[in-house]
């Protein structure tokens, strides 16, 4: 077994001056930093006093399990011989709110790829099961990650 570390930096920029003295005082905006990479904007999602502008943590979700599928899927077609030659998403993910907490409950993946051999139409459409069970991130989460893929010929 290899292991991997990840490291970021998270800085809070949300006090107007009196810190977290109530609910509607301060903002939820951070910035995340990594060597080497633009900043990242960041804030809770709208309904929960975030700024709409900014990434919030349940896009980065999505967006991590989306991008991870893509990289393990291209890996895949490469083992398999499939060229692909575009590939786009629409993910779209549920979460549940119970209270002050919550869940995602599943996030459904709408991969469009785009291959260059029409005989291999069913191959790459199966192999997004094999992209899936990869796909470090979509392993790492307790909620279904499913997929709707269409498969295009260039």
């Amino acid at each position: 077994m290899t292991d991997h570390h990840y490291a970021l930096g998270l800085t809070w920029q949300g006090n107007r001056g009196t810190g977290t003295s109530g609910y509607r005082d301060y903002s939820r905006d951070c910035v995340l930093t990594a060597d080497g990479k633009p900043d990242l904007l960041g804030s809770a999602d709208v309904p929960f006093r975030g700024d709409g502008s900014r990434w919030n943590p349940e896009e980065l979700l999505l967006a991590a399990l989306s991008q991870c599928h893509l990289l393990s899927y291209l890996h895949s077609a490469v083992n398999h011989g499939i060229v692909v030659t575009a590939y786009d998403d629409a993910p779209v993910g549920t979460m549940s709110q119970v209270g002050q907490g919550g869940r995602f409950t599943s996030v459904v993946l709408r991969p469009r790829v785009t291959i260059a051999d029409p005989a291999q139409l069913d191959l790459a459409r199966e192999i997004h099961r094999e992209a899936s069970e990869n796909c470090f991130i979509a392993a790492s989460v307790s909620f279904p990650v499913t997929h709707e893929p269409e498969i295009l010929v260039a």
